[in-house]
């Protein structure tokens, strides 16, 4: 049996790869997170499964659960906030404690989950991050695989498209900034967690980028989500502007608010990420964006399932 240690294991990555994982006889799963809801939450859902409630970033006992590991997954991130020590804790210093762990009980492999955002324009605080969290892992002389996905979407998701489907039920409107024809390249979690299987049975190592292999302008795929939840909001585009102040507000009064004037930034920009031959790079079967959708929001297991912010 080979100890597969997931960090980050209450958030959208691990949930799900835990979700399609803990049935496998020949796997022990363990995981680590520091968000107190969610690994509550973890644990009803995935009461066979051992979970560390522990922050990384902080020297500590959680790094005994590495001795005789076998692979690493090094998930755990920052993805949104308005404090530029968030994500240097999260994304930085968590990672170089995960890294010492490593050597210290000589884990012979380790997935690291970096972003897309390393090859974005964008300039904030999480980009900074995972750019400095990359070259941690590049500086690792442990056989590893980085990954570099694109905005992602599933089961679990607590932000981004899981966010901006229940919003759709709670206000009759939905606003999309300006035209809505930003180019995105959503990526469905389940794919992503084949990608990860992929990369340790097969002892991947190198850099990919995985982003969604098909694009979509945003007001495209908000519309997609509306009709395949026959939500009762109406989409009404309003000026980019107007959304950014209304952002801007609502930070005032959330410390913690579910989308950033950054992110509205960072979503304008009009660039693509670049597409590669995944499915053939990792011997996998990528799935329809539609059915993928479908499977986030119409499964009866984990679609009513909310992580915490």
């Amino acid at each position: 049996m080979r100890k597969i240690i997931i960090t980050g294991a209450a958030g959208l990555v691990g949930q799900n790869l835990v979700a399609r994982l803990k049935s496998r006889p020949d796997l022990q799963l363990i995981g680590i997170d520091k968000h107190p809801a969610n690994v509550r939450l973890f644990r009803e859902i995935h009461p066979d499964v051992q979970i560390i409630e522990s922050d990384l970033a902080q020297a500590g006992t959680w790094a005994d659960a590495f001795a005789d590991a076998d692979t690493v997954i090094i998930n755990q991130a920052q993805i949104g906030g308005l404090y530029r020590a968030e994500y240097e804790a999260n994304n930085v210093t968590a990672t170089r404690e995960i890294l010492a762990a490593i050597r210290t009980h000589a884990v012979p492999y380790f997935v690291g989950m970096s972003s897309s955002v390393v090859n974005s324009s964008a300039d904030d605080f999480y980009t900074r991050s995972k750019s400095a969290q990359e070259r941690l892992f590049d500086e690792s002389a442990v056989p590893h695989v980085t990954l570099r996905p694109t905005l992602m979407f599933g089961w679990f998701d607590r932000k981004h498209l899981g966010w901006l489907r229940r919003f759709m039920d709670r206000s009759p409107v939905f606003p999309i900034p300006g035209n809505g024809k930003f180019t995105r390249q959503p990526l469905f979690v389940g794919d992503f967690v084949s990608i990860i299987v992929a990369s340790i049975e097969q002892r991947k190592t190198g850099t990919f980028d995985i982003s969604g292999l098909e694009q979509i302008s945003y007001d495209d795929l908000i519309a997609m989500i509306h009709d395949i939840v026959k939500a009762r909001a109406r989409i009404v585009h309003i000026p980019y502007s107007m959304f950014w102040a209304l952002l801007w507000l609502y930070a005032r009064v959330d410390k913690n608010p579910p989308f950033t004037t950054g992110q509205l930034e960072a979503l304008v920009i009009p660039e693509t990420f670049p597409i590669i031959d995944w499915p053939k790079e990792f011997s996998i079967a990528s799935t329809p964006l539609r059915r993928a959708l479908e499977d986030t929001y119409l499964d009866a297991r984990f679609s009513s399932i909310t992580l915490s912010f």
